[in-house]
């Protein structure tokens, strides 16, 4: 079974992806091109204009100083090499350094932008098109990262952290991975994925590096280029737009006013932008910036600078100044030469908050791509699906809700009284009109009789699906086994389940089979079915 499901029948979406989906009117002023074929043309002519030729090379040779210490295939050597003609363009996705890659849809985000690339390559075949993973890098967060779960077990890291996470020592991890083996299937994919986790953490010195390792392991023969931006090379090319931010505070300024307009239409702000939307980065330090009576000091620490001492600390140690939520993408669209930016629900929602000032900084807005969503099965569980609830989509719905369609398919009897609400209704109106011609006082207590005779029927139909649900007890069971096995936790899978439990398996054959049945451009949520 291999469905694709609109996310418009799936409770787990925002309405905010929804609408976007659906190109709404009221979000079309909020990003630039629509992610279709077509529109790709337009975005790489101009990001051709407005891409520095010159930060080619700088980007190219920060990329091979990072990947010096670990074996790469053909196919990345090439897209490195590739970068610096000026018909290369990247598609890109980033992620948190999450603990053996965190939950499964940092593969499928991954994939997508493999799979949209060679796409685009197809399309376009007089341009070079390379996907790229943007390491989250100088994120600080480690209570988001520190974690991973399989179907019965969470594996937890636990230690005292500051500063970025890419520049966290491993040590202390093989102890947990240890923990872990015990829980792998005893096969070759088994063994395999546990030196695969044991060489990318016991063998690297930080999670950048482990991460780095790991990602390339399992994505490298697509020609995936893994990129580190906590990089002094990278960072000098962004020395303008960290100038103008403590000089001028720009982002905040142009950020509330369109995050404003969003809330207007009835959206959510994802992000709030501060006065200075920058971090100081040194030693294990990753302090907020903040402007103070005209001195710029680091929280949480004793270092002030006034204005000409901070921008003389800019210029000659750039890789101390770290872009946060809001100026990380303007990051990643200066240097790269980049058209398509690949996440989640939540992402989107922020990047739209961001196209106005992009504007002002003069850098292309690229198109934005909701990242895929899966749901794996077996073919067991397949035939179970197909066998239980006969339409995919209704595995989607809320447990209750499922269990109640469930109970009156398999009822003998007729659960659902609308004809008697509708005859009952009927009655009611003529008593109404009744009313009208006689003593309209009697209104009120036809109103009342009314509301009473009909939460009375809702009360007996209650009752009746309660009696149902006893008689079908057996079959509901299994329904609900079903659906704990696929929402583990009630979570979407994807959002859950590491992707060990299902490379303990089937090994690379996971990676090439999703790679197989994912296409970014079809915007629909895809199911998925392995062999038993």
């Amino acid at each position: 079974m291999d469905d694709c499901i609109s996310y418009a029948e799936i409770s787990y979406f925002s309405q905010f992806i929804k609408d976007y989906l659906a190109q709404k009117d009221q979000l079309k002023t909020f990003y630039h091109r629509f992610p279709t074929l077509d529109n790709f043309k337009p975005q790489l002519e101009e990001k051709q204009k407005n891409y520095p030729e010159k930060y080619r090379a700088v980007l190219v040779s920060s990329l091979q100083e990072q990947y010096k210490d670990i074996a790469i295939s053909e196919a990345t050597q090439e897209n490195i090499t590739a970068l610096q003609n000026n018909k290369t363009y990247t598609v890109t996705t980033g992620h948190q350094l999450n603990l053996a890659t965190g939950p499964l849809y940092f593969l499928y985000k991954i994939i997508a932008a493999i799979n949209l690339s060679k796409q685009l390559q197809e399309t376009y075949p007089e341009y070079h098109f390379v996907p790229v993973y943007w390491m989250a890098t100088e994120d600080h967060d480690f209570e988001e990262i520190n974690h991973f779960y399989t179907e019965n077990n969470t594996y937890s890291w636990q230690r005292k952290a500051s500063g970025a996470v890419g520049e966290l020592s491993t040590e202390g991890l093989e102890e947990l991975f240890s923990d872990f083996a015990k829980d792998v299937k005893n096969s070759t994919q088994g063994d395999t994925l546990i030196e695969l986790l044991k060489q990318a953490y016991a063998q690297h010195n930080n999670l950048a590096d482990a991460t780095r390792y790991l990602v390339n392991k399992l994505f490298g023969e697509y020609g995936l280029l893994i990129i580190d931006a906590n990089s002094t090379s990278l960072k000098k090319l962004f020395i303008p737009y960290i100038e103008e931010e403590l000089l001028k505070q720009t982002a905040i300024q142009q950020i509330t006013s369109t995050t404003e307009v969003l809330q207007e239409n009835g959206y959510k702000a994802q992000v709030t932008p501060r006065a200075i939307n920058l971090f100081y980065l040194k030693d294990n330090l990753r302090e907020r910036i903040v402007l103070e009576e005209g001195r710029y000091n680091v929280l949480e620490t004793n270092l002030s600078f006034s204005k000409e001492e901070i921008i003389s600390e800019l210029y000659a140690h750039p890789e101390r100044f770290s872009p946060n939520v809001i100026m990380r993408p303007l990051y990643q669209e200066t240097i790269l030469p980049n058209l398509c930016y690949i996440g989640g629900g939540g992402e989107l929602a922020y990047w739209l908050q961001l196209k106005d000032y992009f504007a002002t900084q003069q850098i292309s807005f690229p198109i934005l791509l909701l990242r895929n969503s899966a749901l794996l099965l077996t073919e067991k569980q397949a035939g179970k699906l197909t066998n239980l609830l006969a339409t995919p989509a209704n595995i989607f719905l809320p447990l209750p809700t499922l269990l109640t369609k469930k109970t009156k398919a398999l009822s003998e009897v007729e659960i659902d009284f609308s004809k008697q609400k509708k005859h009952l209704q009927q009655q009611f109106n003529d008593l109404y009109k009744l009313a009208e011609q006689t003593d309209k006082s009697f209104l009120g207590a036809v109103s009342a009789q009314e509301k009473k005779q009909i939460n009375g029927l809702a009360q007996l139909e209650k009752r009746l699906i309660k009696a149902q649900k006893r008689k079908y007890k057996k079959e509901l069971a299994s329904v609900n086994i079903l659906h704990e096995a696929l929402f583990p936790n009630k979570q979407l899978q994807e959002r859950r389940l590491n992707f060990s439990v299902f490379y303990q398996v089937y090994g690379d054959e996971l990676i090439h089979k999703l790679q197989e049945h994912l296409s970014p451009l079809d915007l629909q949520f895809t199911i998925i079915t392995l062999p038993n």
